[in-house]
């Protein structure tokens, strides 16, 4: 299930986010969920990823009776911090306060496809970073491929398919 595009949302006094119906219909379509798994990260923002995706990626790293102390401390962290969701009849999730506070979230907030899940941001800092995210678009993509040069902008880059 590939998640895209964003909507303008706003989170209640109860805490209770709407999941937009073409978010909800890009779920029906990877199979049915009406679970999220929620994830609050660095940077301010709300990961929600499907539950057989959470559970995918959650499954595919090796587990060990005595991790390292870093590995300890990044899943006793991640894993502590998740919680999952169930949607309401209306399509709603609510989000826990300490998720709120952790990532200073505002009501006014998006949701943006992203991929494997959906992101809950900050709508005043999603819109005022548009253009800049915009202009990096293509200079991100040959850096993530490993094929970024000095000499690339990213202005009026090509993205090669």
């Amino acid at each position: 299930m590939i998640f895209t595009g964003y909507s303008e949302l706003t989170i209640d006094a109860k805490q209770r986010l709407a999941v937009p119906s073409k978010f909800r219909a890009m779920m029906e379509a990877g199979g049915g969920a009406s679970v999220l798994y929620c994830v609050p990260w660095q940077g301010g923002g709300l990961m929600l990823f499907p539950e057989a995706m959470f559970e995918a990626f959650a499954s595919k790293a090796e587990g060990t009776l005595t991790p390292g102390e870093d590995e300890q401390e990044f899943e006793t962290t991640f894993f502590g911090l998740t919680e999952r969701l169930e949607l309401d009849s209306a399509g709603r999730v609510t989000i826990p306060r300490q998720h709120l506070e952790l990532t200073r979230l505002p009501t006014e907030v998006v949701m943006v496809g992203a991929r494997t899940r959906l992101e809950v941001l900050d709508r005043a800092v999603w819109k005022a970073g548009m253009a800049g995210r915009f202009e990096r678009q293509a200079l991100l993509a040959r850096k993530l491929r490993g094929s970024a040069r000095p000499e690339d902008g990213a202005t009026g880059a090509r993205m090669n398919a």
